[in-house]
C-alpha cells in the first residue's frame, strides 16, 4: 500500500451513552478507548475506540445530531442504521473475540464460511451487536 492509497480513517456510529458503548468496545470486543476521560470532563464532543493504527470508531451521542450541519439533512441523521461493519481480524483474534463475546453475553451467529470482501473470500465470518444495535461482522482470511 502507497502512501497515495486510499484508506478507511473512521467510521461514526451514534450511541446512547459514550462511555458504556467505549467501555463495550474494549471489553467485550478488546479495543482500545480513546478520550473517554475528555469526553466525560466536556472537553470533547465524543470518545473513539482504535481498530488499527490507522482506523478508529467514533462513539457519537444521540445528542450531537444538532452538530451535523455540514451537509443538507445530516441533523436528522442520529440513529440512521448502518448495515454493518466489518472487522478483519488474524484467525487466533477471531476466535478470541467470539469467545470474548460469549464471555460478556453477547449474541453471536454461526460462523458463516467463504463470504466475499476487500481481500477476497474470507474463510470464516460471524456477526453480532453492540448495545446501541450497531451491526458488526467479523472475519478472518487465509493467513
Amino acid at each position: 500500500m502507497t502512501s497515495m492509497s486510499t484508506r478507511l480513517d473512521h467510521v461514526v456510529l451514534w450511541v446512547a451513552d459514550p462511555v458504556a458503548a467505549a467501555r463495550f468496545y474494549e471489553d467485550a470486543v478488546g479495543l482500545e478507548p480513546i478520550r473517554v476521560a475528555e469526553f466525560t470532563e466536556g472537553k470533547v464532543t465524543f470518545p473513539s475506540v482504535r481498530v488499527n493504527e490507522e482506523t478508529i470508531l467514533d462513539l457519537a451521542p444521540h445528542t450531537a445530531a444538532k452538530l451535523m450541519g455540514m451537509l443538507p439533512g445530516s441533523a436528522g441523521s442520529a440513529g440512521h442504521p448502518v448495515n454493518h461493519v466489518c472487522l478483519s481480524l488474524p484467525s487466533s483474534a477471531f476466535d478470541a473475540l467470539r469467545a470474548r463475546l460469549q464471555e460478556h453475553g453477547v449474541p453471536v451467529t454461526d460462523i458463516g464460511h467463504d463470504s466475499f470482501g476487500a481481500r477476497g473470500e474470507a474463510r470464516r465470518s460471524f456477526y453480532f451487536q453492540d448495545p446501541d444495535g450497531n451491526v458488526f461482522e467479523a472475519r478472518h482470511y487465509d493467513e
